[in-house]
């Protein structure tokens, strides 16, 4: 029935070829601007905090919390329109209504101003994940590593943020730190409009070339994908928004310039990133909970010694627990690749963004408030517990009926997910 050695889960999927390269690369560069933008108010925080009238940037970190609300929350909405309206008119949507909402923010006079203006560029933001990757890897005959491909570049977004905001809020000021990125996403637009051709039907009109999983099993699978969702989104905010200022605080009297903590964090982030094309590689040819696991339980001690770290130390420490950070990732698109028919993944994957980064916003709500009353070293001993929640409703993912290669697999090769159990037998 099947051969000796089936192929992985994740290559169970339509027959098709990759999107052009130009394509593609549009599509990675718009993951890259989607985290770029995200972290622009927390790179220049301290400096808009001052001109603001706030005495502490801690202060201020609160009225950014809309962005990352709306980031998640906008998710079902995306979803839903790019299976049923169609992922390239979405993702015009998304270059163009991000460099509008850049531009606005730019012309903030006050917090409340600039609360509207983040909360406006969380908005077209939270189209990206659920619209972008899938339309991304609805063709892609390695989807693994096409994941991890965009991966490396929304990583690189936010080592771009750090530079870049850097530099422009030092030498040209704040306000520049959101033109510069808004022209760019209205030029990528452009570019989009032209190169990506117009799609035959939407996603949802398409007919189904994939075998239903048992409710059982998809239960199962949508609830580690959530639990692990909003733990990786969760520590995600709390790194990506808290890094500079730990480095600020912890390396103090050896580097006090925020231009070359910039590019300290912006380094940590560049290595950091290649993390995502070894787990792509990976789960291309393993059942995923063997690549998660391990990842995710070694961010546990990292975050416990970070705690008490100082100086060049903490800082080989933070490089240390990023690459864990982002080489987690991966893991969720590519349940979504795995377990879910292309006609409505953006549906589901803008489901789970929603519960995910709705819950995970309080991060940037409470990362300013918690730091400011109990410190940096209490905030780094929360996230080693927030990082060893997921590892047991990963091991869900080991049953019979889940994404091993002695479960799942067998059982899409007989085409009888009904007996999933008993098909194992029988593929042999």
């Amino acid at each position: 029935m099947t051969s000796a050695n089936p192929p992985h889960p994740l290559a169970v999927r339509d027959e098709a070829e990759d999107h052009p390269r130009a394509v593609v690369l549009l599509l990675n560069v718009g993951h890259a601007l989607d985290h770029l933008f995200l972290l622009i108010f927390a790179t220049a925080v301290v400096v808009i905090a001052a001109e603001f009238g706030f005495s502490r940037w801690e202060d201020l970190m609160p009225y950014g919390v809309g962005a990352f609300f709306l980031f998640g929350l906008g998710s079902l909405p995306s979803g839903r329109l790019g299976d049923l309206w169609g992922r390239r008119p979405m993702m015009l949507v998304f270059f163009f209504g991000l460099g509008g909402a850049a531009l606005l923010t730019a012309l903030a006079r006050g917090p409340w101003q600039l609360a509207a203006g983040l909360s406006l560029i969380g908005l077209f933001a939270s189209i990206y994940h659920p619209v972008g990757i899938p339309m991304l890897v609805q063709q892609a005959r390695n989807p693994g590593f096409t994941i991890g491909v965009n991966g490396l570049f929304g990583n690189l977004g936010i080592a771009i943020a750090a530079v870049l905001t850097g530099f422009l809020v030092k030498n040209v000021g704040w306000r520049a730190a959101f033109v510069v990125p808004g022209v760019l996403a209205l030029l990528c637009g452009v570019l989009f409009l032209l190169v990506v051709p117009k799609e035959e039907m939407a996603p949802a009109k398409r007919p189904k070339k994939s075998v239903d999983l048992p409710r059982a099993v998809m239960a199962r699978v949508l609830l580690v994908m959530t639990l692990a969702a909003i733990s990786s989104s969760l520590i995600f905010n709390f790194t990506t928004n808290g890094n500079g200022h730990l480095l600020t605080e912890r390396l103090r009297g050896l580097i006090d310039d925020p231009a070359r903590i910039g590019v300290l964090l912006a380094l940590v982030y560049t290595i950091a990133s290649f993390a995502q094309l070894v787990v792509g590689k990976l789960i291309d040819r393993y059942p995923l909970k063997w690549v998660y696991l391990p990842i995710v339980a070694m961010q546990v001690p990292l975050f416990v010694l970070a705690a008490g770290a100082g100086g060049w130390a903490l800082y080989v420490v933070v490089a240390a627990f990023m690459v864990f950070v982002f080489g987690a990732i991966p893991f969720v698109d590519a349940m979504i690749v795995q377990y879910v028919d292309d006609r409505m993944r953006s549906r589901v994957a803008g489901i789970r963004l929603a519960v995910s980064f709705g819950v995970s916003s309080l991060a940037v709500y409470l990362l300013g408030p918690t730091v400011k009353a109990a410190g940096f070293g209490t905030l780094l001993t929360v996230m080693a517990v927030i990082s060893a929640c997921p590892c047991s409703p990963s091991r869900m993912l080991s049953a019979p009926a889940s994404a091993s290669s002695s479960g799942l697999w067998p059982a899409m090769c007989c085409r009888r997910v009904r007996y999933a159990r008993k098909s194992r037998s029988r593929c042999r």
